[in-house]
């Protein structure tokens, strides 16, 4: 591979500009924002580099080959002309992953059949011999991209989506966790980076505890992993992956509190698990409690993803937030709040006035994630402070 290999990071809908200045800071020398994606250019080095330490990646692709096609008897044709021998061998398996956007293709288990039998045939033609599909762990997994008629196939450097982080120790409780790359995005939208004290009174599993915890630490989320796509690779390099994972930072402090909290003891119990999991526990603190009584603080940021009404009835939702806005201004003044929810009118309960908002999705779902900002004292003394400020 050259210095200028063209890669594709694939993340969730909403953090693509996030991820870009991410890459940039990974050493990427140039981005090109994209829909749930950031093309970027750089070395091996580089790839390796953005698989152990992006936080908002989901997968790093590497692009072999790119066409057009308008059937299926075409994809055939191109995908079978190319030379797998560069990447594949008899010994080795493979699997196929699409993801098809077109009218000329509507069902993306039939592209992979398709993608699978071209290469089956264009080894048994050579060699007499044939490459093993293996769907669980494969040596090689092949991704094929389809928009219109555009063909796009890649390797998958990351060998899986890279918000399995390793700190799930299963669903449990839990059927719907919020996923880890998107916990990450909200902890580096609010821009907290381990200066203030981070709570999350409904924490749920525990996600954004411990994905605030990683940045405050400055620990790469993908060390954890037992192991990578590019790693089964014919030129895969040990040496410059060793050297990769060594000149990334080493941890640091974290000198404020991050808080774990939930009313569920079944909640607590996981979060628990999972803090201990990754070691984390002289980072994280797991609390039991209702945000209703928990003991308030001055120039703290929270962070939640409260219930949006999906298993709730209409007045227990709006009673719900409107009980997290009462607290947040009574108990957390001077403090940075952030809510993610899809429920824009249980979001009206909330009764006070966001600072920003922007929209995120959480699974299918399109959420508002809301900033709301409390102040010190009386309402009158805020505005001519601000104001004081102003003129400064």
């Amino acid at each position: 591979m050259t210095g200028g290999e063209k890669f594709h990071a694939k993340t969730l809908k909403g953090l693509e500009l996030l991820l870009a200045e991410e890459l940039k800071s990974l050493g990427a020398s140039r981005t090109e924002i994209g829909n749930r994606g950031v093309t970027f250019y750089g070395g091996m080095a580089l790839m390796y580099r953005v698989n152990l330490a992006s936080r908002l990646a989901l997968r790093v692709l590497l692009p072999i080959l790119q066409f057009e096609a308008a059937d299926a008897d075409t994809l055939y044709r191109k995908v079978r002309r190319f030379d797998w021998s560069r990447y594949l061998d008899n010994r080795m398996t493979f699997s196929i992953d699409s993801v098809v956007h077109s009218p000329q293709f509507n069902n993306s288990q039939y592209v992979s059949q398709k993608v699978k039998d071209a290469i089956v045939d264009r080894f048994r033609e050579a060699t007499n011999l044939r490459p093993s599909v293996n769907r669980e762990q494969p040596d090689l997994l092949i991704n094929v991209h389809i928009s219109g008629k555009r063909v796009t196939v890649s390797l998958d450097s990351s060998g899986g989506s890279l918000h399995r982080r390793g700190y799930r120790t299963g669903h449990g409780y839990f059927e719907a966790p919020l996923n880890e790359v998107l916990a990450a995005g909200m902890v580096m939208i609010s821009g907290w980076e381990g200066k203030t004290p981070f709570l999350d009174p409904m924490c749920g599993s525990g996600t954004l505890a411990i994905e605030a915890a990683l940045i405050a630490a400055n620990i790469p989320p993908g060390i954890f992993r037992k192991q990578y796509g590019f790693e089964k690779w014919k030129d895969f390099d040990m040496d410059l992956m060793e050297h990769v994972a060594q000149k990334l930072s080493n941890e640091t402090e974290v000198a404020v509190p991050i808080i774990a909290r939930d009313a569920d003891p079944e909640a607590v119990e996981l979060t628990r698990r999972q803090v201990k999991q990754m070691d984390l526990q002289h980072i994280i603190t797991v609390e039991q409690g209702d945000l209703a009584d928990t003991e308030g603080m001055e120039g703290a940021t929270l962070i939640m993803n409260p219930p949006y009404g999906e298993r709730m009835k209409p007045d227990d939702i709006e009673s719900l937030y409107s009980m997290i806005g009462s607290t947040l201004k009574h108990k957390f003044p001077g403090s940075d709040a952030w809510i993610l929810s899809s429920s824009k009118k249980a979001l009206g309960r909330v009764g006070l006035k966001p600072a920003t908002k922007r929209v995120l999705f959480n699974g299918s779902l399109e959420c508002s994630y809301v900033n709301y900002k409390t102040f010190v004292g009386n309402w009158k003394d805020h505005k001519a402070q601000t104001a004081g400020n102003q003129k400064k």
